[in-house]
């Protein structure tokens, strides 16, 4: 999943914050990415926001902002789908005009 980021927003910063949580951010946090026994939680910062044609969100539907993926142990989302998310979220922090990482 860290490839498919970097892949889809050149640049991606990533940081370890909150207790070894991944951070990517560009413009601001795209997402997170949390581990759990058997699965990888990629939570997007402002997903309630973003198209998903693909349907990838499948977990934390019920906020009026997050949005994330559940990737269990041995799935794999469908990249271009996924790289589109990712460039979606840059987008939408370019659009709110901040100059954070």
């Amino acid at each position: 999943m860290r490839a498919l980021i970097r892949e889809a927003v050149p640049g991606v910063v990533e940081e370890l914050k909150w207790r070894g949580t991944p951070v990517w951010s560009a413009g601001g946090i795209l997402c997170t990415g949390e581990t759990y026994a058997g699965k990888v939680k990629l939570t997007f910062a402002k997903g309630a926001a973003l198209p998903d044609p693909a349907r990838l969100f499948n977990a934390g539907l019920d906020g009026n902002v997050r949005r994330a993926i559940d990737v269990g142990e041995g799935e794999t989302p469908d990249a271009e789908a996924f790289k589109a998310l990712v460039r979606a979220a840059a987008a939408a922090n370019a659009k709110t005009g901040k100059t954070k990482r």
